[in-house]
């Protein structure tokens, strides 16, 4: 039963300790590919070390993340730019918009979301979205330039069904992870309606640990729990929900 996890932060300083311990017991838990989002310049080099290190299991995006945009954000676009013209990376991410905790540099957020989703139609690359209390204003950013060539993933999914059903019909995934353990976050009654075909797993680690390990620090170890859940709500084998959730995950990073 192998998984893989399309969305952790492998390289966060949280991991610092034991980093390659906690890669392999990924492995040793059948999560056998880890996707990287990129958050700003200083987790480059770090992230890009962790995919040198482990070429055949981890994968790197290249992105600048809504809450790590700054007022020069132009000079960020332009590294962006030249990473993507030096190398190839499976997406483009951690994109999107965060209307949760910091509003004060929206105009650059939406700077940064609008010409990196330019840039993921240019290159032919998914875009990883990080949409926090920003599902609906994502959702108006994609449809405006969708003309077919955009695809990716709303990462830690929390919208509505309706929002869900759009993003679907927009060609994109949901990704699901250590939340849908939480009792309250209602996302059972959401996924009950959504064919698993649209859907895609993460761990979002060192965030969002699935229950029993809420609260604690989260690793890609851990996507397991979160699949027995899916499989719960779906009432399906839990190998099922690997096999679909994978198969999914390598449409999505175009590694068919």
């Amino acid at each position: 039963m192998l998984w893989i996890d399309t969305h952790t932060h492998l390289y966060s300083e949280e991991f610092e300790a034991d980093r390659e311990e906690m890669v392999a017991r990924a492995l040793a838990a059948g999560v056998e590919q880890l996707f990287l989002p990129n958050i700003d310049e200083g987790s480059i080099a770090g992230m890009l070390d962790l995919e040198a290190r482990h070429p055949e299991h981890i994968y790197a995006m290249m992105g600048i993340h809504p809450c790590y945009v700054r007022e020069d954000v132009e000079e960020q676009l332009n590294l962006v730019k030249a990473w993507l013209q030096q190398r190839p990376f499976r997406a483009i991410g951690e994109i999107g918009l965060d209307f949760y905790w910091d509003k004060s540099l929206l105009a650059q957020q939406y700077r940064a979301f609008q010409e990196q989703l330019a840039l993921a139609r240019e290159y032919g690359l998914p875009v990883s979205i990080h949409s926090r209390e920003a599902t609906r204003e994502c959702i108006h950013e994609v449809k405006g330039l969708q003309d077919g060539r955009l695809s990716g993933v709303f990462h830690c999914f929390s919208g509505t069904l309706e929002e869900a059903r759009e993003i679907i019909d927009l060609r994109f995934y949901l990704g699901i992870g250590g939340v849908v353990t939480f009792k309250k976050s209602g996302l059972d009654k959401l996924l009950e309606q959504i064919d698993l075909a649209h859907i895609v797993m993460e761990t979002d680690a060192p965030y969002l640990a699935p229950v029993p390990y809420r609260g604690k620090r989260n690793e890609s170890a851990y996507l397991p729990l979160a699949g027995e859940k899916v499989a719960d709500i779906k009432n399906l084998k839990i190998e099922e929900v690997a096999a679909i959730t994978s198969s999914n995950a390598r449409k999505l990073f175009k590694m068919l």
